[in-house]
């Protein structure tokens, strides 16, 4: 799985791992959120974007996105469930490596692209619960940018 950085082009996941740790230790007095969100859109295949997004509260942050294309016809709410899927998978990993370096406070938030109007309410009890039960804070819409704007713009 490859990211792109928009300043430092092409990156593996633990390339951005990397640049993560050194954007916080430049300045480690500051905090930090550490987000990932997934969203998808559908033409002729399903194009998914996983974002991860570090921001120095107050100071600005990064972003990195990787997309992927599948061809696999699959319904709508199995698509939502494969973007939780999707972006646990990054925050897991993520959250491993932190913990390496003795970081088990960096909270990660994972952002869903799910919301209270629209066809995503009857499914924000179970995708919220699969981020939650996997130890991570869930946001949804209007508070879920990671997905729903970060990622959304790259799936276009």
């Amino acid at each position: 799985m490859y990211f792109i950085s928009p300043t430092k082009g092409r990156l593996t996941l633990d390339q951005v791992f990397r640049d993560i740790v050194r954007f916080i230790r430049e300045d480690q007095e500051k905090n930090y959120k550490l987000i990932v969100g997934t969203d998808s859109q559908i033409r002729e295949s399903i194009c998914y974007v996983t974002a991860i997004v570090i921001l120095r509260e107050g100071k600005g942050g990064r972003f990195y996105y990787s997309k992927d294309r599948e061809k696999n016809k699959v319904g709508f709410k199995q698509r939502i469930f494969l973007e939780t899927t999707r972006s646990l998978a990054v925050a897991s990993h993520l959250a491993e490596r932190l913990a390496t370096l003795g970081w088990n406070d960096l909270n990660i938030e994972v952002h869903l692209d799910v919301g209270e109007r629209g066809r995503t309410k009857e499914i924000i009890r179970e995708v919220v619960g699969m981020v939650t039960g996997s130890g991570f804070g869930a946001r949804i819409k209007p508070d879920s940018y990671g997905a729903s704007k970060v990622a959304d713009k790259f799936t276009k």
